[in-house]
């Protein structure tokens, strides 16, 4: 199933994409409120609500596909070949963070460079992992069973702010700076080896594959339900491939005017145009 998010006058709705038409999911405001409800799939499946023909909806209609995640927990360093290009050894266990959700925007919305920090701001495609299930210190086959699906997130990065100090957070959840979406594929049709890549301008920065993780989905789940409770509706971003801005001699980041598109196949793409903050 292919799930998403829509903006409605007065509030949002979950919907479910089949064919060429988007149907209301009647009582879910947003996929992660779907979520909460432990018979989610039969209840998407049997939607039957109002029927939107894609032709119809507009760009800014998307929202997030989870509007306002628990918890958004970030991986850094999980792909092989953007370890190396940082120059750094392959990790013995997660490098984790946390994004909060007012960083999120939706999968085709303009992101605005925030004054204070427009001047390294830099592009991180990445796969979403988007929990379904409680989970609290489960093994890797009982982190799979937690799993709904996966998104596309971009964990867009202010890396002078990232690396004012040892702590990567500030640089890491600047607000609406993080395209999320378009659509949730649920994890029994996603291909764990799908390619995931980001354009800036038309010239692809990264391209790569989601096998590449050292890492992977359920191993991620195991290891941060030993930390704490994941609740349905939680996000893991889990790490981007190589070909950062930051990681290229020169150094090339997000400008106004640019336009930043990430893609992962099966699920879609994000569309980002880049604006100077006025």
């Amino acid at each position: 199933m292919r799930l998403a998010t829509l903006r409605r006058a007065g509030g949002t709705v979950a919907v479910r994409i089949v064919g060429g038409a988007a149907i209301d999911i009647d009582g879910a405001r947003d996929v992660g409120a779907l979520l909460d409800d432990p018979a989610w799939r039969e209840r998407a499946a049997a939607a039957d609500g109002r029927r939107t023909s894609l032709d119809g909806i507009q760009d800014a209609d998307w929202a997030p596909v989870i509007r306002r995640p628990g918890k958004i927990i970030c991986v850094g360093l999980n792909y092989r070949n953007h370890i190396l290009e940082m120059g750094r050894p392959l990790p013995e266990h997660p490098t984790l963070f946390a994004k909060y959700p007012e960083a999120l925007i939706g999968p085709y919305d303009t992101l605005v460079l925030p004054r204070v920090a427009a001047d390294a701001v830099d592009w991180e495609a990445e796969l979403a992992v988007i929990v379904g299930a409680p989970a609290r210190r489960v093994d890797k086959r009982e982190a799979a069973e937690a799993i709904a699906g996966y998104s596309i997130i971009n964990d867009v990065t202010m890396r002078d702010f990232q690396y004012r100090t040892p702590e990567w957070f500030q640089g890491k959840t600047f607000e609406a700076t993080a395209p999320f979406g378009p659509v949730m594929v649920t994890a029994d049709e996603f291909d764990p080896a799908a390619s995931i890549d980001c354009e800036v301008d038309g010239e692809t920065v990264q391209a790569g594959s989601v096998d590449d993780l050292v890492f992977s989905p359920a191993a991620i789940v195991s290891y941060v339900s030993e930390i704490l409770t994941l609740q349905p509706g939680d996000v893991i971003a889990s790490g981007t491939p190589e070909g950062v801005g930051h990681a290229r001699k020169p150094p090339r980041y997000l400008r106004p005017g640019s336009v930043m598109t990430t893609s992962i196949a099966g699920i879609g793409r994000l569309r980002t145009p880049i604006v100077a903050e006025a």
